[in-house]
C-alpha cells in the first residue's frame, strides 16, 4: 500500500473513525485503526465491537495512488502525527509487510503495525427500506434530549436515548428517572411499522459530533443494532436490550401555575444562585411564587445564602414554594431557544414541565426535590 494525500483530508476521516476506539479495549487489535486502500479509494475502520465507524475517502480525494494494499495502524500516535506534519501532502508506504513509512519532503514516522487479516470482520448490514432524517434535525433532537440519561449502570436502559418510530412520527426520549427530556419531529414519509428501540447515550453522542449539516441520515434498523449512513460515513452500534419505561404518563395533562417568564433573567437567576449551591450533591435551589414575584434563593449553612428576584405573567397568584436541582434546570434550558418559556406547576411535589411558547413538540421535564 502506498498513497499520497492531502492532510486536511485524512485528518477529518481519522478524527471520525477514531471516536470508535475504546480506551477499555481487551483486544489489541481493536486499538489500531484498519487502513484499507481499494479501486473505491482508502476505507477507514475503527471499532470497539460496540461501536464500528468506517469512513470511505474516495479516490478521486487521493492525490496519487501507487499500489493498493491494507494495514492496521495503532491509533494511538496516528491522529497526532497526521495533524504535526508540517506538509499539507502526506505519503503513506507499507514497508517490510507490517511496517508503514509515513513522511514529508522533511520529516517521516517509521510505525510498526498489525496485520490486516488479524482484524475481526464486522458486517455492515443495510435494509432496503432505510429510514432517512435530515441530518440537522437528527442533531436537534439529540442534543435537546441526551443529556438527560443516566449515567448510572443500575438501570442500563436508561444510559440510552428511546427513539420510537410511529407512522411518520419520531419520538425520541431520555430520563434519568429524575429529570426528562422529550421531542418530537415529523418524519418526511412515515415507517412501514412502528419501531422503538434504545441506543446507548455515549454512542449517539460520538455520531451528533460527526453530523454537521442538513444531509440525509439513513437509519437501518436490525434485532440487536442500528447502522447510520450519513455521506461517507457508516457509523454502527449495538442497541441496548430490555424494555424502555413508559413515560408518557409522567407529563401532567392540566397544570394550576402556568407561568411565563424571559428565558434569559430566569437562567441568570438560577446560575447566580446555584453559585452557593456548587460542590453539593443535588445543587438545590428554591423558587418562590407569589403573586406576580418570583423569588429564586439558595442558602449553604457555611457560606451564607442569595435571593433573586424576577417579574412573571401567571393565571394563579397563590402563594408556592417548591425546590429542585439547579445542574438539571440550566441543562433543561440551554434546549430553548425562545425569549420567553412556560413553566408549568401543579405543587411543591409535581413535576415541573419547561416548555417553549410556541413548540409543543419539546418538553423538559424537572422531578422537585423535597426540603425540609
Amino acid at each position: 500500500m502506498k498513497f499520497t494525500i492531502e492532510k486536511n483530508i485524512i485528518l477529518e476521516g481519522l478524527n471520525n473513525v477514531i471516536k470508535a476506539i475504546s480506551t477499555k479495549n481487551v483486544i489489541p487489535i481493536l486499538n489500531g485503526i484498519k487502513f484499507e486502500l481499494t479501486k473505491d479509494g482508502l476505507y477507514l475502520t475503527a471499532s470497539d465491537s460496540e461501536l464500528t465507524i468506517k469512513v470511505l475517502i474516495a479516490s478521486q480525494d487521493i492525490k496519487q495512488i501507487t499500489t493498493m494494499g491494507g494495514i492496521i495502524i495503532q491509533s494511538k500516535y496516528i491522529v497526532d502525527i497526521v495533524r504535526k506534519m508540517p506538509s499539507d501532502l502526506i505519503n503513506f508506504e507499507v514497508i517490510d509487510g507490517l511496517k508503514i513509512k509515513i513522511y514529508t519532503d522533511n520529516n517521516q514516522y517509521n510505525l510498526n503495525c498489525l496485520d490486516i487479516n488479524d482484524y475481526p470482520d464486522v458486517k455492515l448490514e443495510v435494509n432496503k427500506d432505510p429510514i432517512i432524517i435530515n441530518g440537522e434535525e437528527f442533531k436537534t433532537i439529540i442534543n435537546q434530549t441526551v443529556f438527560a440519561i443516566s449515567n448510572q449502570e443500575l438501570r442500563p436502559i436508561l444510559t440510552g436515548v428511546n427513539l420510537k418510530f410511529t407512522k411518520d412520527i419520531l419520538e425520541t426520549v431520555a430520563t434519568d428517572s429524575y429529570r426528562l427530556a422529550k421531542k418530537n419531529i415529523k418524519l418526511a414519509s412515515p415507517v412501514e411499522k412502528d419501531l422503538e428501540i434504545v441506543i446507548p447515550g455515549k454512542n449517539i453522542m460520538e455520531l451528533e459530533h460527526i453530523i454537521t449539516d442538513a444531509s440525509d441520515l439513513e437509519m437501518h434498523i436490525f434485532n440487536n443494532k442500528v447502522l447510520f449512513k450519513y455521506k461517507n460515513i457508516n457509523f454502527q452500534t449495538n442497541l441496548l436490550s430490555g424494555n424502555y419505561p413508559n413515560t408518557s404518563n409522567l407529563i401532567p395533562s392540566e397544570f394550576a401555575y402556568i407561568i411565563k417568564v424571559n428565558k434569559k433573567d430566569f437562567n441568570d437567576a438560577i446560575d447566580r444562585a446555584a453559585l452557593l449551591t456548587q460542590g453539593k450533591e443535588k445543587n438545590i435551589v428554591k423558587m418562590t411564587l407569589d403573586n406576580t414575584k418570583m423569588i429564586i434563593n439558595s442558602y449553604a449553612s457555611e457560606i451564607g445564602k442569595v435571593e433573586e428576584q424576577l417579574f412573571i405573567e401567571t393565571n394563579n397568584k397563590e402563594h408556592l414554594e417548591i425546590s429542585f436541582s439547579s445542574k438539571y434546570m440550566l441543562e433543561a434550558l440551554k434546549t430553548l431557544g425562545e425569549e420567553e418559556i412556560l413553566l408549568l406547576l401543579n405543587s411543591d411535589v409535581k413535576p415541573i414541565i419547561v416548555k417553549s411558547l410556541t413548540d409543543e413538540s419539546l418538553i423538559q421535564l424537572i422531578l422537585p426535590i423535597k426540603t425540609y
